[in-house]
Parts: C-alpha cells; structure tokens; sequence
C-alpha cells in the first residue's frame, strides 16, 4: 500500500475519532474556550489532570480540504507528546481578506491561515500579531505555496491553452472577486504578470490585455470554492481561473470525468501565510498548543498530506518527491512584480484602483 493510500486510510479513521472528540469536548460542563484544568483517574484510579484546549483556526476558503485532514492528524501528534491534553480544533473558512477582516473585528482566532501576506499584516497593523511573525517559522511562515491554473471542460474545446487564450471571442470566464479574496486577486495578478513578462515590461500593452481578458468574465465569486462550484457543479463558464489545488481537487474529485486541467508556461506563486495570533492566544492560554499547530504544519506528514491534496511543500525533499503531481512551472512572486502588499493592495485593488479601471462590471 502506497503512503498516500495509508494515509487516507488513516486519516478516515482520524476524522471519526475527531468528530467523537468533537461531541465529547460540546459535552463537557463548563467548557469553554480557554485551557482548562480537570481531573481524571488514570488505569489504577489515581487522580489525574490533564487540559482542555480548544483552538480556532481561521483560514481562507479552499483550505477548508487541507485542515480538514491536517486536524486529526496534528491532535494524534500533539496527544503522544502531552498525553494529559484533550484538543479540539475548529475551522472557519471564508474569503481570505473577509476572514482576516473578521479576527480584525473581533472574532477570537488563534491561528490564521491566509493566503496572501496583507491578511496577516492587517492583523500585525491591529496588534493581534507579533511584529516578527514571519520569523517565527521557516521560510518566511509559509509552509505551502500554489500557482493559478486553468481548469476548462473535458478535451478543451474552446482550445485554452496559455493566458492569451482567455481573450479569445464568446469565452466566458469564471474567477473569485479580486475585490474581496485572495484566490480573485492572485487571478488577476498572474493575468497582469503575464502580460508584463509577455510584452517586455510594456504596462499600456499589459493593461489592454488584462483588459480583454476581463471583458470575458462571465461571473466573479465571492470565494475560491463558489467559483468552482458555479463552474463546475452550476456549468457555467468555458474555463475556471484558480488555484492548482483547488482545480486538481475539481478533476479528481466532484468534476472527473468533466473537467481537464491546463498548466500556464507562466503563472504566479501564491504563498500561504500562517500566524498565531497572539493577542488571543495569551489571554486563552492557549499560546504555546496555537504555535505547535503551526510548527507541525513543516513535519514530514503534513508536508506529504499537502503534496497529496495537490498544495506545493515549502520543504523542498518533499516537494522533489511528488513532480509527478506538481511539475515544475516558472512562476514569479507578486511582490517582486508589484511591490508590497500594502501597495498592492492599494495601487489594484482599492476602490478606484488598477482592477475597477480595466474590468467591465467590476464587482464591489
């Protein structure tokens, strides 16, 4: 049995295990969100005391797949090191700058798992995250990247091929709003991107052609995982622009047998930041289990689980050992093409900015 088939078969049995874990944790008198102390008897009735810890991590929308399995296999992890600790983990999944807007506001994350570094730097800006944090882990805080692929109708008969075709008369595009989420604005940037590397730096020639690119949108969703659902489940659209994930997701899974897979010659490198947000975490005592949660992400297994659900480790062994899957594609960071994601943020993507310029309809 391969160890993605072991795995699978593991993690099933991880996933029951957590949902009993999950009802027991709902069950317990006076649970809450904190770190409590509470007394057992172990094997030869002897009092005991061990901890609840409940955790809540917010991430962006196509995380949901990756933390689903990553859960139960981090709280086994976590149990064989504190054997005295009961964890439960939730999951909150959005948009990724909706989300990162909601902790803003309020909502008592201790981890965030975004896919763009302003999400985490907006909640740096709050005070709720360490001005170091991407120091806090090993590459930059961010233990997996992705890249924006096509994901067109089965055999590709409209003849997609590379970003130039998303121009072509009567296609119809289907991407997440750039406004709104990080899949839409990676979308739009590896459009930009492209358009920059194709016509030598030229911004007018690389405009028009982001231009036409974005009169063929047909529907712009409000997160990652709608925008499949409408074109995959829905069946609207020629070509879906996404995540590599996301669209490998969509052709092995709910779309097979439907939907094929198109790799650019040249796309963008989507990084996904994690942070623990200290600001909770400290009042929760829940500090030190929110940074293992983060720090297990860079294991072996994790990296393998990522590889498998079709997400590029951070950990390059692991990321050689899966180029079946993920073959290689020239990609370039947006901050090395645009700058910092605060003047990302507000050269294209505020009210008036480079995207409502160019898009017909812009969404708000």
């Amino acid at each position: 049995m391969t160890y993605a088939a072991r795995y699978q078969q593991k993690s099933k049995a991880l996933n029951v295990l957590g949902m009993a874990g999950v009802a027991l944790t709902l069950g317990l008198a006076g649970c809450s969100n904190n770190e409590q102390a509470d007394t057992t008897a172990n094997a030869d009735g002897a009092a005991t005391d061990s901890q609840n810890i409940e955790l809540l991590n917010v991430s962006y929308d196509v995380a949901r797949d990756f933390y689903k399995d990553y859960n139960p296999l981090f709280i086994e992890h976590y149990k064989a090191e504190n054997p005295n600790a009961n964890i439960n983990i939730n999951q909150s999944h959005g948009g990724s700058s909706k989300q990162a807007l909601s902790v803003a506001n309020g909502l008592q994350a201790d981890v965030a798992t975004m896919n763009q570094g302003s999400d985490i730097e907006l909640l740096e800006k709050k005070g709720l995250v360490e001005s170091d944090w991407q120091s806090k882990f090993p590459d930059n805080a961010v233990p997996f990247t992705s890249t924006i692929v096509f994901l067109v109708r089965k055999d590709n008969p409209k003849g997609i091929n590379d970003w130039q075709d998303l121009t072509k008369e009567g296609v119809e595009i289907v991407m997440a709003n750039p406004k709104v989420t990080g899949n839409g604005r990676y979308a739009f940037l590896g459009a930009y991107g492209y358009g920059l590397h194709a016509f030598n730096n030229e911004e007018a020639a690389a405009k028009n052609y982001v231009q036409d690119m974005l009169k063929n949108v047909k529907v712009y969703e409000n997160g990652g995982r709608a925008a499949t659902t409408t074109f995959v489940q829905r069946g609207i659209g020629d070509v879906l622009v996404t995540f590599e994930n996301e669209a490998n997701l969509a052709a092995t899974d709910f779309g097979a047998g439907k939907v094929d897979i198109v790799y650019p010659k040249y796309s963008i490198k989507s990084e996904s930041p994690v942070a623990v947000v200290k600001s909770v975490t400290d009042k929760k005592g829940t500090t030190d289990a929110a940074k293992a949660y983060l720090d297990y992400l860079w294991s072996e297994p994790a990296q393998q689980l990522a590889a498998d659900l079709y997400l590029r480790p951070s950990v390059k062994s692991v990321l050689d050992k899966n180029s079946d899957k993920l073959p290689p594609v020239e990609t370039f960071r947006p901050n090395d093409a645009f700058g910092s994601w605060d003047e990302i943020m507000s050269t294209y993507f505020s009210d008036g900015g480079v995207f409502d310029q160019l898009a017909i309809k812009a969404p708000k």
